[in-house]
């Protein structure tokens, strides 16, 4: 349940601010009362859902402000990313698996299956993370709502930003070159500011 809401949301099947009614997730899931609960409690942890004593739990809903702030913990998380897998990129155990996340953001941007890129775009920072080995950065970085972020501003210009800021930090991580890919991180994030807040000039 809790994977096939996260997947619901990379499929803007749900929308953030959306209700999730306990008794129709239960039905849809075909699990109990109690597992239901245990979902949203780990979807809390996650900052996916909020929960309120006296109402259904919601897909988390941020303001402009908030998704600011989102992105100011990301610039300090994703520099330390991409130096941390520069550092520790060896061409021999990293290269596949980097050309691998790459080929697949690639193949989800030509195919625009409705959360394909999503789903390409988490498995990249997975392998970053992976390169790198820093295991509180493993623990940490899913925490940070920058799912939500891509769930509310859908911007097909975003995507195909996305990925040719990708490559640009993919290519800097193997030339081992850690300021540089942080660097290129940093680029990406403010590219990604500029075109929330000019979706947001549009509402």
């Amino acid at each position: 349940m809790y994977r096939g809401i996260m997947r619901a949301l990379e499929e803007r099947q749900l929308v953030p601010g959306q209700r999730l009614v306990e008794t129709e997730l239960a039905a849809q899931f075909g699990v109990g009362r109690n597992a239901v609960r245990e979902a949203m409690q780990r979807l809390a942890v996650r900052g996916i859902v909020n929960l309120s004593r006296f109402s259904s739990a919601s897909i988390r809903q941020l303001d402009l402000d908030e998704t600011l702030e989102v992105m100011d913990v990301a610039d300090a998380m994703v520099v330390l990313v991409a130096r941390t897998a520069a550092l520790r990129y060896d061409r021999r155990v990293h290269r596949i698996p980097l050309a691998a996340a790459i080929a697949a953001l690639k193949a989800a941007d030509e195919g625009r299956e409705p959360g394909s890129f999503s789903r390409a775009r988490r498995g990249f920072y997975r392998t970053l993370l992976m390169i790198g080995g820093n295991r509180e950065l493993m623990r940490l970085l899913p925490a940070v709502s920058l799912h939500i972020v891509h769930a509310k501003y859908h911007i097909m210009q975003l995507q195909r930003l996305r990925l040719v800021d990708y490559k640009k930090i993919a290519a800097a991580i193997a030339k081992k070159n850690p300021s540089t890919a942080g660097a290129a991180f940093l680029k990406h994030n403010a590219n990604v500011r500029r075109a929330i807040l000019g979706q947001a000039k549009l509402r």
